[in-house]
């Protein structure tokens, strides 16, 4: 299987093309998925606070046999724990909880504007990436007014902002806006979750077309977006699979038909999203 090449993030640091999303995933099914996608190749594994197992993450990362330095662990700061001080004690049961003394990428997970405490949060990112707590700093679900709120008062872009992205949400106006701003989008639900995007005529004729399933046919949608994608699945056949995009391309047709399906919003809006 031929490998991506990484992607470099505007603080210099680099991230696998792909990753692998724990959402969902609890107790030991979380570490043995987290624990097979290791084995399959991933070295990019997103969890959070508010999913509720970066232990098991922890334990499986730890467990992996491969070097620490080799794998790239990202989480996210939970809403009740917006705000600068409140950051600092969060970035550390964190830590604990994964058994790790840094993170690779740390994200606030949603702006929460009603709270109004998203740019002191930010703030302390920045703290944290400077003493080298965390390596890189991101957003996630941040609009491009939130985006250019936390540049204009801090002086510093976030790396990343991961956001919905798939065939039915593409997201063209956000992409451009991180385009523009030297952000690097990654993809959450990249396969839409589940809601018919791999059942889709357009997709299977794709796919069929390269001899690939759809789901790499999609994967390979995100990749040449520009993306980074984060699929999950626990069946190792299939984590096999979603790393393998590298042998084919698709063209523009191809990757017009992939974004013609059908637009909705699966998650929640950032403009009004509360935890």
């Amino acid at each position: 299987m031929t490998s991506l090449p990484d992607l470099t993030l505007n603080d210099g640091t680099t991230l696998p093309a792909i990753g692998f999303g724990t959402w969902t995933l609890r107790g030991s099914d979380a570490t043995e998925q987290v624990a097979s996608a290791l084995e399959a190749g991933y070295r990019l594994i997103d969890t959070a606070a508010s999913y509720g197992n970066e232990a098991e993450v922890g334990r499986a990362v730890a467990e992996s046999g491969i070097a620490r330095s080799q794998i790239a662990v990202t989480s996210k700061l939970a809403g009740p724990d917006h705000g600068y001080d409140a950051t600092l004690r969060a970035v550390e049961r964190s830590l604990a909880a994964l058994g790790l003394d840094r993170l690779d990428l740390y994200l606030i997970h949603w702006p929460l504007p009603a709270r109004d405490l998203y740019v002191d949060t930010w703030r302390a990112f920045i703290r944290l990436r400077d003493e080298g707590v965390v390596r890189s700093v991101g957003v996630s679900n941040f609009t491009a007014a939130h985006l250019d709120r936390v540049i204009a008062e801090t002086g510093v872009t976030p790396a990343v902002n991961q956001i919905e992205l798939h065939p039915g949400f593409v997201q063209e106006q956000m992409r451009a806006a991180h385009a523009t701003r030297g952000i690097l989008t990654q993809s959450w639900g990249p396969l839409g979750r589940g809601r018919g995007i791999l059942d889709a005529e357009a997709v299977r004729e794709v796919a069929q077309a390269h001899g690939v399933t759809p789901a790499q046919a999609v994967l390979r949608w995100h990749h040449q977006l520009g993306a980074q994608p984060l699929p999950k699945s626990g069946d190792p056949t299939r984590q096999r699979e979603n790393l393998d995009i590298a042998g084919f391309t698709l063209d523009e047709e191809q990757m017009a038909r992939i974004a013609s399906l059908p637009q909705r919003r699966l998650g929640g809006d950032p403009d009004t999203h509360e935890e």
